[in-house]
């Protein structure tokens, strides 16, 4: 499967985007999806997950309550609504998918396609 991350971008502290993925060339149902970021000097940390149904998220605790991960199976969208953005949540964002479509793993090992990332920028 392949995957295009969009909708980065910047915005000021306490404002909001939203970020899509989207999938091709696989059945997207089938797979479990995940958001992660990369800040500059820093390790990729696991940002959220959903599983194959939309039924089951998993959130990192630093985004728990101001981000959502939903996805939308007839059109092969994963998205990612940020609000009550923070200088911290700088980085670039990635959309991963699992070939497991059950649960909703955090580890990044675990994700076997990875989409290009998109550039996010908070500014205080």
């Amino acid at each position: 499967v392949q995957l295009q991350a969009s909708g980065g971008g910047l915005v000021q502290a306490g404002g909001s985007l939203r970020l899509s993925c989207e999938a091709s060339g696989g059945t997207f149902s089938s797979y479990t999806m995940g958001w992660f970021r990369q800040a500059p000097g820093k390790e990729r940390e696991f940002v959220a997950s959903i599983n194959w149904s939309g039924l089951m998220t998993r959130y990192a605790d630093s985004v728990k309550g101001r981000f959502a991960i939903s996805r939308d199976n007839a059109k092969n969208t994963l998205s990612l609504q940020m609000n009550s953005l923070k200088p911290e949540d700088t980085a670039v964002y990635y959309c991963a998918a699992n070939q497991h479509p059950y649960g909703t793993p955090s580890q990044a090992p675990e994700y076997s396609y990875w989409g290009q990332g998109t550039q996010v920028t908070v500014s205080s």
